[in-house]
């Protein structure tokens, strides 16, 4: 299906659509930027500018092409497929690597994704959550309104962050952080429990989810359903700093 674009928006060169986009008033997307098909794009959102960061330049991609040199242009901003994405959103370039949003996620009105952050699939940002740089968050993820996050912050699978929350540090996976500064309060069994996970399943990988000891050696993992079973192992088997 074609994309819908609306006559008002800007689409600067260097960006590549895929189809069935809809594309709402005053939008602006400059390149280099990939995004893919049956996104949501509303009025007024901006992606593809410079990150925030005072020594990098800052061209005026809507008037000219991208020059192919990163250090111009930035390392870009893909975006998957069948994301919703509401007035006012921003999604900056990266300064090192490429700031990619998945698929399937929900960005409400004014939030705000910074360079160089790596968004996973089916994640909520609610209104007006703002992100500071080269954060990861994980799969299903749930930001609260008005959350920030600091600099390289990591927010884990399935992970809840309340509202206004302050992020400092990481997140644990399927745990529920709040206040300023965000702490862990408990264990999303919500979220667990709407991907399949009985009671005594929960209750066997708290102590793995709140970080007093590691999976369970009985194989637990291996009998999560499909995609809860890999990010648990990802989870497990991630970087420590």
């Amino acid at each position: 299906m074609v994309n819908r674009i609306h006559p008002t928006a800007v689409i600067g060169e260097g960006v590549e659509l895929g189809d069935d986009n809809v594309i709402g008033p005053f939008t602006v997307i400059v390149g280099p930027t990939r995004i893919g098909d049956g996104n949501w794009i509303g009025p007024h959102v901006t992606i593809g500018t410079p990150g925030e960061d005072r020594g990098r330049e800052h061209p005026a991609a809507w008037e000219a092409a991208p020059n192919g040199d990163p250090d111009h242009d930035g390392h870009g901003v893909v975006i998957g497929s069948r994301n919703r994405i509401r007035e006012y959103v921003s999604v900056h370039q990266g300064t090192w690597r490429t700031t990619s949003i998945g698929d399937g996620g929900y960005f409400l009105r004014g939030s705000h994704i910074a360079h160089d952050c790596l968004v996973e699939d089916a994640v909520t940002v609610a209104s007006n959550v703002i992100t500071g740089g080269h954060c990861h968050i994980w799969s299903g993820a749930n930001l609260g309104m008005g959350a920030i996050l600091h600099q390289r912050v990591v927010v884990g699978p399935g992970a809840m962050v309340g509202m206004s929350s302050a992020v400092r540090k990481e997140v644990g996976a399927f745990t529920i952080a709040v206040g300023n500064p965000a702490r862990v309060t408990g264990v999303n069994t919500v979220g667990l429990s709407r991907r399949g996970l009985d009671e005594a399943a929960i209750e066997a990988l708290g102590p793995w989810l709140k970080g007093k000891a590691g999976l369970p050696e009985d194989g637990l993992a291996d009998r999560l359903p499909g995609d809860l079973s890999t990010l648990v192992k990802a989870w497990d088997a991630r970087p420590r700093e």
